[in-house]
């Protein structure tokens, strides 16, 4: 059978190449640093997992051929200097549009309607118990792990004790490790069957393993919270963590709509609640050019640009935001959306995505820096463009007397990197 190429692409995601030499050099040598993870697996982490109720013979199994992976990212060996600034932060930034290529959407359009098709029982099931689509549930698993096909090459208890022991990020994957182990307890899952993600995350729905005990379900009756082959404990799976993470089964997650001019594109994102009435005696329209309808219109909602005004424009619920908890990014959360509901109807985007120059994630996150100088709620300057940093270009914009779009451009983030600021309320709108 031919394997999509995009199934081939999720995979390579997934697998990743072999990590920087930076990695491996310091101080010490490989086996005297395997041979101390040895004895903080036999020392500190065994007593940690005692306290959880670990069985011996669980850790031992665990355990059991598990070798640090010098090829993870984000590592840091002992003896190894840290190297200045963020991880990643040169990487090139990406446009939004980007996400949304018509080969990538028409693939998950149409493997999504066959997954919906066999297994519409099940997803029915789960409809009635969590209140979730299956449209929705569908475009999730597609995106994870393309329908089940992305490979897991990864045994999750070796890349989280190597994260653990040896990972800038020690505290959390050991909070993982833990976890991992107690699923193993539980009997869910062998340790040899336990497959992950280079970062650890777990099954078809991508679980890390904390989420996993919050959320994982026995949905196929058989005593155990498969994610990796059960596909509907890893569909309910999914559907239990939106539900229990706010989900409201009365309303989609979004309208794509037309915006006026003359509203201003700083109105973006949850912070500021505005009743779908105003939106409408706005001006505000469907996509479609009908009107919002007056009738039951005084439920909240949320203005969504995830390019500024050089993309399309939404309207959102809350249900959008449910869907940013399984992974916070906009253009995700828009991407499941938008395809779960092109398993419905097949209609794209009215408006497209226009030109948006390249930049590093660099130069995004020194203008952010200024941004913070002056006075504005960036989120945090992590060279991401969220709602919160184009809600500040766009107020920049407007003070500096530049078009606002509330999306800047090269020559806006280099004006903006040389720029002096005199006061901390300079920018302030």
């Amino acid at each position: 059978m031919k394997i999509p190429v995009l199934s081939i692409l999720i995979a390579a995601l997934l697998v990743l190449p072999v990590a920087t030499k930076s990695m491996a050099r310091g101080s010490h040598s490989r086996a005297g640093t395997e041979h101390r993870f040895r004895n903080w697996i036999e020392g500190p982490l065994w007593r940690k997992a005692k306290t959880r109720h670990i069985s011996r013979n669980t850790f031992e199994t665990a355990f059991r051929k598990v070798r640090l992976n010098w090829s993870l990212p984000d590592l840091l060996p002992p003896g190894a200097r840290r190297k200045n600034g963020k991880p990643h932060a040169q990487s090139e930034f990406r446009a939004p549009g980007n996400y949304f290529k018509a080969r990538h959407l028409a693939y998950n359009i149409k493997k999504g309607r066959a997954m919906l098709r066999k297994w519409r029982p099940v997803l029915q099931a789960i409809q009635r118990r969590y209140g979730v689509p299956g449209e929705i549930i569908i475009a999730i698993w597609g995106k994870e792990t393309a329908f089940g096909q992305a490979k897991l090459p990864y045994r999750a208890i070796e890349v989280l004790a190597t994260q653990a022991f040896m990972g800038r990020r020690k505290a959390l994957f050991e909070k993982e490790l833990l976890a991992a182990l107690t699923i193993l307890q539980q009997k869910h899952i062998s340790a040899a069957a336990m497959k992950s993600a280079w970062a650890g995350a777990l099954g078809h729905p991508q679980f890390m393993p904390t989420t996993f005990l919050k959320y994982a379900v026995d949905f196929d009756g058989d005593g155990r919270k498969n994610i990796w082959t059960s596909v509907p404990d890893a569909l309910a799976s999914i559907a239990r963590f939106l539900r229990s993470n706010g989900w409201n089964p009365a309303t989609g997650w979004g309208n794509e709509i037309l915006l006026p001019a003359d509203i201003s594109c700083t109105l973006e994102g949850p912070d500021q609640r505005i009743m779908r009435a105003q939106w409408q005696r706005s001006g505000v329209r469907l996509a479609s050019g009908r009107r919002f309808p007056i009738t039951g219109a005084q439920d909240n909602r949320y203005l969504l640009l995830p390019a500024g005004r050089l993309g399309p424009a939404f309207l959102v619920t809350d249900n959008f935001y449910v869907l940013k908890k399984y992974n916070e990014s906009d253009v995700y959360a828009l991407f499941i959306g938008h395809v779960a509901d092109r398993m419905k109807r097949n209609r794209p985007f009215v408006s497209g995505w226009k030109h948006i120059d390249s930049f590093t994630r660099r130069a995004v996150q020194i203008a952010q820096q200024k941004l913070e100088q002056a006075g504005a709620d960036v989120g945090g300057a992590d060279g991401l463009i969220g709602y919160k940093t184009r809600i500040a270009i766009g107020h920049w914009q407007q003070l500096n007397g530049h078009r606002q779009t509330c999306f800047p451009d090269r020559a806006q983030l280099a004006i903006l990197s040389k720029q002096a600021i005199v006061s901390g309320h300079q920018f302030r709108p």
